[in-house]
């Protein structure tokens, strides 16, 4: 049963936490490691981070929201699922709350290279060129947090889609497309922490992670403009039906 509002009203906001996860993680994760980073080069990284610095912090403000946002919709994805399978709701939200405590590593990480350079704390003592080499080993230990907590990611995807499949609370379709797209996270995640895969591995990543990220935000959308099937709902739901 959900907690004092109707199915459709419990679906918007969950649906509302999914689009603000897509639209800050996009911008935190996607666009702004383009900007700063130069693969290769660590004065330029340096550089682009000390002339970024407005936008670098803009960064860590969506980190935050991401953060913060994945914990309320982890707590509705649990409850809006249970009735389908207590045990495989618990296995998504156990998964996904192993990811933000990773996200909540990196952001830490995250936080280190604007003090290496802006000589905060004891930073002073750090000589220029050692600061930037520093600053581009955590850039890349940031990047690989990414990938570690992918492998929670995708096993939160996993369970998802079986119970979306199960409930028939969504279209099928979308359960089995998240489903069979987690693992892309998996799949990335494996081959670049062990530094293996290669042209072939890579298509299948990429074809797997644009299954999943259609399918994702189809099931944002969903939720936000249409809600679950009040009649699968109320099959599993009967007391609140």
């Amino acid at each position: 049963m959900l907690p004092q509002m109707s199915p459709i009203t419990f679906a918007r906001i969950a649906g509302a936490l999914y689009l603000t996860i897509a639209v800050a993680g996009s911008f935190s994760i996607g666009y702004l490691p383009s900007v700063i980073i130069a693969p290769g080069d660590a004065a330029a990284t340096a550089e682009h981070l000390l002339n970024t610095q407005s936008l670098f912090r803009l960064g860590i403000l969506a980190d935050v929201i991401v953060l913060l946002a994945e914990i309320a919709l982890t707590a509705m994805l649990y409850v809006m699922f249970r009735s389908v399978s207590r045990t495989l709701s618990l296995v998504a939200a156990f998964a996904r709350l192993g990811m933000i405590v990773v996200m909540g590593i990196n952001l830490l990480i995250n936080l280190v290279p604007l003090l290496l350079l802006t000589g905060g704390g004891t930073a002073v003592a750090i000589a220029p060129q050692q600061a930037q080499a520093t600053i581009s080993l955590i850039f890349e230990i940031h990047a690989l947090g990414v990938y570690v907590w992918g492998i929670f990611f995708s096993l939160h995807l996993f369970a998802l889609g079986v119970l979306m499949v199960r409930s028939g609370f969504f279209p099928r379709v979308l359960g089995a497309m998240i489903l069979f797209g987690s693992f892309a996270y998996l799949l990335d995640a494996l081959t670049q922490i062990t530094g293996t895969g290669g042209t072939v591995v890579s298509a299948i990543v990429i074809g797997l992670l644009a299954i999943v990220t259609v399918a994702e935000l189809t099931f944002a959308f969903w939720l936000l403009i249409r809600g679950p099937n009040i009649s699968a709902w109320n099959k599993l739901n009967p007391i609140a039906a």
